[in-house]
């Protein structure tokens, strides 16, 4: 016997064609030297492993994504080119507020009902999308003075402090202003959106009522606070933070959502900073569109630390 037979299994041997009777020395032939069967022809037309490009309407990626939609909601206001890429990347901006903003309240509504898992998988997918948001500068961080005057003009009196998605982010961080709801009036379903978020508590009120629940000491004043109003450093707050990462072991699950917190917070913080340089090598320090006071406003928000206890509570570890 050859040593291929001798390794054949049981079932090939049992499965093999009977010997053919005009030669008894001979066996039909085996499984591994059967033909194969023939492809079927391809259809008169079709390229073989073509996809499909016929469709009755229009694609189903188009009817899923909408690009059509997307690549014409773009009205350039002056005649430059360089608008163009300043007017799609502030609406690459805001597509990232949206998803960023459903992030933060699917976290917020997971620690609700104390599912801290996936209020962390929420935060940590923002922190990838506030990177790509980011990222979102780099065209327009080095425009110059004379790029930026060529079509600036144009812009008339908008601003990006009046985008309503990027509101509803500041609002869920807990830096609230009822007076920021204003520009919106005239627009009623994003104004009732912006009360409602003005309301509702913020993604970081919610994570203090969660560390209440787990019974450490989060101030009364604190957990029932109005919560349409800004977030305020609190020193109970800081100290209750301070006790958690002095102790990790004691639970590692508020240390991970701690620090998937101050990952969200550094991208904030770092946004806001790329702003801010972007804004100065563009303008210096002119008046801003929309009248704010330009680069002045933009360092002060940038000296504002987002989830506040979670930097200063450093200090006492």
């Amino acid at each position: 016997m050859s040593q291929s037979a001798a390794h054949e299994s049981p079932a090939r041997e049992a499965s093999a064609p009977p010997a053919d009777p005009a030669h008894p020395h001979t066996t039909g032939q085996s499984a591994e030297h059967a033909k194969p069967a023939e492809p079927a022809e391809p259809a008169e037309g079709e390229t073989p492993d073509a996809p499909t490009v016929d469709f009755a309407g229009t694609t189903p990626y188009e009817d899923y994504v909408q690009a059509d939609v997307l690549t014409h909601l773009q009205r350039p206001l002056s005649d430059d080119p360089g608008e163009m890429v300043f007017l799609v990347t502030t609406q690459v901006m805001e597509l990232w507020f949206t998803v960023i903003v459903h992030e933060w309240e699917t976290a917020a509504a997971a620690l609700r009902r104390d599912d801290i898992p996936v209020a962390i998988a929420a935060l940590k997918r923002s922190v990838r999308e506030l990177e790509a948001l980011n990222a979102s500068w780099r065209p327009l961080g080095q425009l110059t003075p004379a790029q930026f005057n060529s079509y600036r003009d144009a812009l008339g009196e908008g601003s990006g402090f009046q985008s309503a998605m990027y509101r509803r982010m500041e609002f869920l961080l807990g830096d609230k202003s009822a007076s920021m709801l204003v520009p919106h009036r005239g627009a009623p379903r994003v104004h009732a959106e912006l009360e409602r978020a003005l309301a509702a508590p913020s993604l970081y009120d919610e994570v203090l009522a969660l560390l209440a629940r787990r019974g450490r000491a989060v101030p009364e004043d604190v957990l029932n606070r109005d919560p349409a109003q800004r977030y305020e450093p609190d020193e109970g707050v800081e100290a209750v933070w301070s006790e958690i990462y002095r102790d990790p072991d004691r639970d590692e699950e508020l240390v991970r959502l701690g620090e998937a917190l101050t990952d969200v917070a550094e991208l904030v913080w770092r946004w806001r900073n790329d702003h801010l340089v972007a804004t100065r090598r563009a303008m210096g320090a002119k008046t801003g569109t929309g009248g704010s006071a330009g680069v002045a406003w933009l360092e002060k928000r940038a000296r504002r630390n987002v989830f506040p206890e979670l930097w200063t509570a450093r200090s006492h570890v």
